[in-house]
């Protein structure tokens, strides 16, 4: 209408409700953050769905509601509550049937009294031998029929929950009949089935016949196998989680209600259902306490509920290699915790699908770890601290934002790849493109058509950084320094200085060579050992793959050295108090890489009088320097170092 006026501004009435569930790239710092403190970077992750972005709806949070709800059915009642109530009426129409016999005078009725005097103390039993007993009491037989009907009534809805009227009335033999038909007809498919025959035709003209008796509408058979499967494994656990007595009480009470037909076919109806999900827990029984006796019903409703549960926090607990959200059941989920607990779900499934479609994290046989953008973005969050307080000044660096990639253009191209960092080539790019697309303006580029310039790599220094992986640097705190300290100083080199050449050797009882991701994942060595000389070895070979740059090694430990390779069969040996041998391989390391020229510099953590004595020799014999850095400033000195020893000696 002519004249409205409308007025947009930012939204007030709460949450933004076009926003996603959780902002990713927060999710993605805080494992960083946790990784930088010293963290594992696979429980990070976990940690993040475990606990929940800003702290909730969190697996952990739903496990224990899980376990809250499995805590409250395991006191719910007594499970022989089906045996007890048999008992009591039982003992009912006792009293009602002695009450009709004391009235009468004659030899039957003294006949009759005899006989209940002597029935059997077990109730099964004595239900057993009253089947053909001819009551005096209305009453009493009255009272004597419920106690059978009740109980089949109760088994057979349990089985199949559309059966409730029908089970009432299966004291007919026409009743009988018919359930025992559908229940033959269930055996048929259900062994063909077994056979891996075609049974969907069959399925089809089961559930024409008989699909009033399963209000579920399965679709398949499948489906139905596992409502029926369930089901049974509950009484199955009824039964194992009774005494023996109680376990022999409640199978006669069962076989005499049901009768020798209606038994039978159940019984061969459980053999299959067993045989098709082995997967059930069939054997497992449950000590459930309570002072309100429960019917078989009610008593197989609880174990089944618990037995859900269970699988649901197996399920939540994600503990099993190559777990995902996608393992949990969001149907099982909203039956047993509600709707918000599903959607909690839902969202953690975003959040992880999330990561992954963005490129955040990868999945391995192991479960998920940071991406290489992560990493990336996780190292540039640890220079950033580093340079927090560091006023390098000029000294050593250069802006190469127009100085090209990794070194100088040899004039090939070729197709560019994801990573590459090196100039685009336009000419080569553009012609693809309209080799491609034919001559059109504007030009329609895709992915395929860019070149990249191919470049000479020159090394203007070889870096090795031997970092210490044995458990002191965790157990003492040092292990998050540490690891910020490699990454800031990785990150460094790739943006400032990519001509530079860095490899990152981790030592522990052995050394070995680590890329930026393995570093960020990588665990403390939890057998003992220093292994410094094997740490140097791998150093002075990463330096004399680059002969023409400058030789940097910078180490930081914690512990002076206490293994070394054995020169006959190369295996690393470990003793303390450090042996003359396990010194002087070290020193020797030490040597070939003062002859080569290398700048050797030592950041000494920890206050050790043995360790101090090693490091101030090893950097007077080297002619390099010895730090002490507080592990606060780890970073700032490492990098300080290596920015004034690349501008060289040579």
């Amino acid at each position: 209408m002519a004249g409205n006026r409308f007025r947009y501004g930012q939204w007030r009435g709460g949450p933004d409700p076009l926003a996603p569930p959780y902002d990713v790239r927060a999710a993605v710092d805080a494992v960083g953050a946790e990784v930088l403190a010293g963290g594992s970077l696979r429980e990070a992750l976990r940690d993040l769905l475990r606990r929940g972005p800003q702290g909730r709806g969190g697996l952990d949070e739903l496990a224990a509601r899980a376990r809250r709800l499995r805590r409250e059915a395991l006191r719910r009642g007594d499970l022989d509550g089906a045996v007890t109530r048999a008992r009591a009426l039982l003992d009912q129409a006792l009293a009602a049937e002695r009450e009709e016999l004391r009235g009468r005078d004659d030899d039957g009725a003294r006949f009759a009294e005899a006989v209940l005097d002597n029935l059997p103390r077990s109730t099964a039993r004595a239900v057993e031998e009253l089947s053909g007993y001819d009551w005096a009491s209305a009453e009493a037989r009255a009272t004597y029929q419920r106690i059978l009907d009740g109980l089949r009534g109760e088994v057979l809805e349990q089985r199949f929950a559309g059966l409730r009227d029908a089970a009432r009335a299966a004291g007919d033999p026409a009743t009988q009949r018919q359930l025992a038909e559908m229940m033959r007809d269930l055996n048929d498919l259900l062994a063909r089935h077994a056979r891996s025959e075609d049974t969907t035709d069959a399925f089809a003209e089961f559930m024409r016949r008989h699909g009033e008796f399963f209000p579920e509408r399965p679709k398949d058979v499948d489906e139905l196998i596992d409502v029926l499967a369930r089901r049974a494994a509950a009484g199955e656990r009824l039964m194992r989680s009774l005494s023996d007595r109680q376990r022999e009480e409640l199978a006669g009470l069962m076989r005499q209600s049901l009768g020798e037909q209606l038994a039978g076919e159940l019984s061969q109806l459980d053999s299959h259902l067993r045989a098709l999900r082995p997967d059930l827990n069939w054997q497992r029984g449950e000590r459930v306490r309570g002072d309100q006796p429960l019917g078989y019903g009610e008593a197989t409703g609880a174990l089944g509920e618990i037995a859900e549960l269970d699988e649901l926090l197996d399920q939540l607990d994600q503990e099993h290699p190559g777990a995902t959200l996608d393992d949990v059941d969001v149907d099982a989920v909203a039956r047993t915790l509600g709707r918000d607990a599903a959607d909690d779900v839902r969202r953690l499934r975003e959040l992880e699908r999330e990561l992954r479609r963005q490129g955040w994290v990868t999945r391995d046989a192991d479960g998920l770890t940071l991406s290489p953008k992560a990493l990336r973005r996780l190292a540039g969050t640890a220079l950033r601290r580093v340079f927090a307080d560091l006023t390098a000044g000029p000294r050593g660096q250069h802006d190469l934002r127009s100085a090209g990639a990794a070194g100088e253009v040899s004039g090939a191209s070729r197709p560019w790849e994801f990573g590459d960092e090196q100039p685009l080539d336009v000419v080569r790019t553009l012609t693809r493109a309209v080799r491609r697309a034919g001559p059109s303006v504007p030009v329609q580029l895709a992915v395929e058509d860019f070149e990249v310039m191919e470049t000479e790599r020159r090394a203007s220094a070889a870096v090795a950084l031997c970092v210490d992986l044995s458990y002191s640097m965790i157990s003492q705190g040092r292990w998050g320094p540490m690891k910020q300290t490699a990454l800031a100083l990785s990150h460094l080199m790739a943006t400032r200085f990519p001509q530079d050449a860095l490899q990152i050797v981790g030592f522990g009882l052995e050394a070995t060579t680590l890329t930026q991701q393995e570093l960020a994942a990588v665990e403390p060595d939890l057998r003992q050992g220093t292994n410094l000389q094997h740490a140097l070895r791998l150093a002075g070979r990463h330096l004399r793959r680059h002969p023409g740059a400058e030789p940097v090694v910078l180490v930081v430990t914690d512990g002076e050295p206490t293994a070394h390779l054995d020169p006959e069969d190369g295996e690393a040996y470990f003793h303390w108090p450090p042996l003359p041998e396990t010194i002087e391989a070290t020193v020797r390391e030490v040597d070939k890489l003062t002859r080569y020229g290398a700048t050797l510099n030592l950041f000494m953590l920890g206050d050790d009088p043995g360790l101090r004595r090693f490091v101030d020799a090893v950097a007077r014999r080297s002619k390099g320097r010895m730090f002490t850095p507080d592990l606060d400033d780890l970073g700032e000195y490492v990098v300080s170092d290596y920015l004034r020893a690349r501008r060289g000696r040579r």
